[in-house]
């Protein structure tokens, strides 16, 4: 017996109400859906869904936001195909996605058909997997927490700083900051500070920092 191809949607939304609407929509035109509340909860399900398409608002309430949800997934899984959502049309105009996505209006979201025409439209832009190795994002062997960490230090904040944001010691970051240079490898080298060399990575990957 031949088990048919069910394509995999995760729909990153930080709204239940919606987050379930669009889930149902999916799931009732074929897809298989596996709903994230925010880009974290996304990361973590991410491996064990496999995603044909990332469907994500652009603004998950959080950091990090849907765009940079993209960025650092299509880094991972270059054939991803994406559908952004936003409440608000003219917010999409200020985002820059990963070639190929399909940009939507929860204005226009009124049935199933909207949603699944857009999954398909985005499944037909998405680049298809390359026949070489494709350079990782450069972050990829950070965790969560350490990502969100580094987002700090690009804002250019102090250990002390990010301590008390955090809720920790300062000696507590410290050690959190050396893993993070052992695992970017960034060995001071040439006279350039390893806080500014893994800043300027978050930075290529994600962009300035709000």
């Amino acid at each position: 017996m031949v088990t048919a191809w069910v394509r995999r949607v995760l729909v990153v939304e930080d709204q239940p109400a919606m987050r379930a609407l669009l889930c149902d929509m999916l799931v009732h035109r074929g897809f298989e859906a596996t709903g994230a509340a925010d880009a974290a909860e996304a990361t973590r399900l991410f491996a064990d869904s496999d995603p044909d398409v990332l469907l994500t608002d652009i603004d998950l309430g959080s950091r990090p936001s849907g765009v940079e949800l993209a960025t650092m997934l299509t880094g991972l899984a270059p054939h991803l195909a994406v559908v952004f959502l936003s409440s608000f049309p003219g917010a999409v105009a200020g985002h820059r996605g990963p070639a190929g996505a399909v940009f939507v209006s929860k204005l226009d979201v009124t049935s199933a058909e909207v949603v699944a025409d857009a999954v398909e439209a985005a499944l037909r832009r998405a680049t298809p997997p390359a026949p070489t190795p494709v350079r990782a994002s450069a972050l990829a062997g950070l965790t969560r927490r350490q990502i969100e960490v580094l987002a700090l230090v690009a804002r250019g904040w102090s250990n002390e700083q990010i301590a008390r944001e955090r809720g920790t010691t300062t000696r507590a970051v410290e050690r959190a900051m050396s893993r993070i240079f052992a695992r970017l490898d960034l060995r001071a080298a040439g006279g350039t500070n390893p806080r500014v060399r893994a800043s300027a990575l978050y930075l290529a990957e994600f962009g300035p920092v709000a």
